[in-house]
C-alpha cells in the first residue's frame, strides 16, 4: 500500500541541499519544518572543513557519526561518535581533516527537558543490552523530563519480533545490515527491505514489526523519539485492544 509516512526511504536517492547552519557542506533531509527550522538530515562533511554548533541558537543538535572523523573542540569522534547540544550551551568549534559522513537532527527544545548540558561520547564503548532474544539495545540518551529518547537497537539473524505500537513518533536511520520490517496499516501487513542509508518516520500508534520482520545479517538501526512514551506488544497485525 501507498502509506501516508515515509518508509524505506533510500537517502542516496534525497536530492542534495546546501545546509544553512553548516556552511559548505550537503545535505540530504528526511524532514523539515520551514517555521520551526527543526531538521533531521544525512550530512557530507568535506575533508579540511570547519565550522561552528551555533549556526542555529534556541535549537537542541544532535549528531550521530556515520563514518569518517569529526571533531568537537578537542573531542575527536570517529564512526559511533555521538554529540547532544542543548540550547544555551556555549558553542562547540568543529572540524573534519578527512571528512565525516554524519546524522544530523536540530529540534524545538521542550521546556520539561531536565538535560541542559551537552554530551559528547563515543556511542561504540556503551554496552549493549538484551532486550528479547536475538534484539539489543544500546541507549544513547534520555531525558528523564520529557522521555525523548536516542538509542542504538541490533537485531540479529534468526530473531522474531513481536507486533508492537508505540504511544509517540519514531523515526528510524538504518546503519548496517540486510533487514525486512513489517508495517500494519489499515490491517494489512506489508514488508519493506533496508539496506544501509534506508529511513522511516512512523506516526504514534502504528502497529508494525511481527513475524515479517527478519534480519539476514546482524542489522543496527539508530532510532529517535522526541517524547516519552509506551510500547505495546499486541497480538496480531490488525489489533485494536492491548494484550491481557
Amino acid at each position: 500500500p501507498d502509506l501516508p509516512y515515509p518508509v524505506a526511504v533510500v537517502t542516496g536517492e534525497i536530492e542534495e541541499r546546501f545546509l544553512a547552519a553548516l556552511p559548505g557542506v550537503r545535505a540530504r533531509e528526511f524532514s523539515s519544518d520551514m517555521r520551526t527550522r527543526a531538521i533531521a538530515a544525512r550530512v557530507d562533511i568535506p575533508m579540511d572543513w570547519k565550522g561552528t554548533t551555533g549556526g542555529e541558537p534556541g535549537k537542541a543538535l544532535e549528531i550521530y557519526v556515520l563514518a569518517g572523523e569529526l571533531r568537537f573542540s578537542d573531542f575527536a569522534l570517529g564512526p559511533g561518535g555521538y554529540a547532544y547540544v542543548p540550547p544555551g550551551s556555549l558553542g562547540f568549534a568543529l572540524a573534519s581533516d578527512i571528512g565525516a559522513q554524519v546524522l544530523y537532527f536540530l529540534d524545538e527544545i521542550d521546556e520539561k527537558a531536565v538535560i541542559r548540558a551537552p554530551i559528547i561520547m563515543d556511542g561504540s564503548l556503551l554496552p549493549w543490552e538484551e532486550v528479547h532474544p536475538g534484539v539489543f539495545e544500546r541507549e544513547l540518551r534520555r531525558d528523564p523530563g520529557t522521555g525523548a529518547r536516542s538509542w542504538l537497537l541490533r537485531v540479529e539473524p534468526g530473531a522474531s519480533l513481536p507486533w508492537s505500537r508505540s504511544s509517540v513518533n519514531r523515526e528510524g536511520y538504518f546503519i548496517e545490515g540486510d533487514y525486512t520490517h513489517g508495517e500494519c496499516y489499515e490491517g494489512v501487513s506489508s514488508t519493506w527491505d533496508y539496506l544501509p542509508g534506508g529511513y522511516f518516520r512512523r506516526p504514534a500508534g502504528v502497529v508494525n514489526g511481527g513475524p515479517p520482520s527478519v534480519a539476514t545479517a546482524s542489522s543496527v538501526w539508530y532510532l529517535r523519539e522526541l517524547a516519552g512514551g509506551t510500547v505495546e506488544i499486541v497480538p496480531t497485525c490488525d489489533s485494536t485492544t492491548p494484550t491481557p
